[in-house]
């Protein structure tokens, strides 16, 4: 078991509008992309965000830039009321823990 922390290049999140997230896991060459790729699914990332898997709204995997795309509902709109990150930039951490 690896975490794909140890093999992206990039983890981050941001806003994909005020009622959404979406996480953008970046590689640097194609056998880590295709090994990771897989191990990508609804419910693993429902597991991590500890919400209902029809709450993963998409999963793109986007071969030429080696990059796969993630996108949640936000748990609270942005700047609502007890909201924390408004911007949504710092919301990847539990992707740290994802194995593969």
């Amino acid at each position: 078991m690896r975490y794909v922390r140890d093999v992206a290049a990039v983890i981050r999140s941001k806003n994909a509008g005020p009622f959404e997230l979406t996480f953008d896991l970046m590689f640097t060459n194609k056998h880590d992309y295709d090994e990771v790729r897989q191990a990508i699914t609804p419910a693993k990332i429902a597991e991590l965000y500890k919400i209902p898997e029809e709450n993963v709204l998409k999963i793109v995997h986007f071969e030429p830039a080696l990059a796969v795309k993630v996108t949640i509902k936000r748990p609270r709109a942005s700047g609502a009321l007890g909201e924390t990150d408004v911007y949504g930039a710092q919301q990847h951490a539990p992707l740290f823990e994802l194995t593969y």
